[in-house]
């Protein structure tokens, strides 16, 4: 699996392009298109990737899987009502370049997810891409799937000084986080997101 950078180098060079060139058709500065290249810059926003891919003159999957990979790179809908979207044998698991999951700590299967149209999430606008790693429990503090009795949402959780998952919203402070419901459980754990510019 190559890193993004030296993939979006490679592809520029088989365009054709200079980092010039390709800033221009972009919408960024060539030191930018350095950045990227060189992995200085590890997260790029879900509208930049789309007008890299165009500017390139390849579809975004090419950017962001290997070649050999055949399934289309498709986000899955985000539902509000169960199952999680990664449940349906056919989903289209995805292998994201190094660097877009900096810091996650990550090994597992990955799944890009959308907002399906209509549906409303905490910490993930219409619009945005979110890459999830399916889980079957807690494993640090961080932003989750949760499946529970009002249908999954996303929060943050994070362990109490006793032991118990708390829980908090993007509306609510840190520090009014209550503890998770006895029939909440965490069914996947948010490891990046790229949002919709202008948001």
């Amino acid at each position: 699996m190559h890193a993004l950078g030296p993939r979006i180098k490679q592809l520029r060079q088989e365009a054709s392009l200079n980092k010039a060139a390709l800033a221009r058709k972009v919408g960024v500065s060539d030191v930018t298109i350095s950045y990227w290249e060189s992995g200085a810059i590890k997260q790029i926003g879900h509208e930049r990737l789309v007008s890299l891919a165009d500017a390139l003159g390849c579809p975004l999957r090419r950017l962001l899987e290997d070649e050999s990979v055949d399934a289309p790179l498709t986000p899955l809908y985000l539902r509000s009502q169960p199952p999680a979207p990664w449940h349906d044998p056919n989903a289209n698991r995805i292998a994201l370049p190094e660097g877009f999951l900096a810091g996650a700590n990550w090994r597992g299967e990955c799944f890009l997810v959308t907002p399906a149209p209509g549906e409303r999430f905490d910490y993930l606008a219409t619009g945005d891409l979110a890459a999830f790693g399916p889980i079957g429990t807690y494993d640090q503090a961080g932003r989750y799937l949760i499946e529970g009795d009002i249908g999954l949402f996303i929060g943050q959780l994070e362990r109490g000084h006793s032991g118990e998952l708390l829980y908090t919203s993007e509306k609510v402070a840190a520090a009014q986080a209550r503890p998770l419901q006895k029939n909440d459980r965490p069914v996947g754990r948010l490891l990046a997101r790229w949002r919709q510019e202008g948001c």
